[in-house]
């Protein structure tokens, strides 16, 4: 069993752009929705994520915050395009890039399609109370807000937001 400790943060300007190491663009879909994840019908999100050249099939628990179990499962290409015809909700389109910072490796979504002009940086951690460097660039933290979560942005992306809920985004 996997366990992903992750903070969520928003990237609070583009200084982290300097430092990127690597890029790779993901497409993704999901085949339970959100609602059923929300009710606790279902436990865990079940997501087909093409990424670059490879795709995986991965789970994770329901719980938000900072610790979840997760599986991840290397699928044929093929196998990934046909899954995402069934997967319900949009696309989530995005380009991960990777940097280090003291140490860590961060991984900053940059929103393309219906969730353009959102841009979320996530570290993952060996521990949840693990001492990290908080970069400049890093914003608002918000592990706790389900709709940062991808599950949450292809039920409802980031262009029906309301400019209230966009504008939250700078109050920290």
């Amino acid at each position: 069993m996997g366990i992903e400790i992750e903070r969520k943060f928003l990237a609070g300007n583009g200084g982290w752009r300097d430092a990127v190491g690597k890029s790779v663009h993901m497409a993704q879909g999901y085949i339970n929705d959100l609602a059923m994840v929300e009710s606790g019908a279902q436990k865990a999100s079940v997501r087909v994520r093409i990424e670059g050249d490879k795709a995986f099939l991965n789970l994770k628990s329901r719980q938000l915050g900072t610790t979840r179990q997760e599986f991840d499962y290397e699928i044929p290409a093929n196998d990934a395009r046909e899954l995402l015809k069934l997967c319900v909700g949009g696309l989530v389109e995005k380009t991960r890039h990777y940097l280090e910072h003291a140490g860590h490796l961060w991984e900053i979504d940059e929103f393309a399609g219906e969730n353009a002009g959102l841009v979320v940086a996530e570290i993952e951690l060996d521990s949840a109370d693990e001492a990290f460097a908080l970069p400049a660039w890093a914003g608002k933290q918000v592990t706790e807000s389900l709709r940062y979560y991808n599950l949450a942005l292809a039920a409802r992306p980031y262009s029906q937001w309301s400019e209230a809920e966009k504008r939250a985004e700078d109050i920290a």
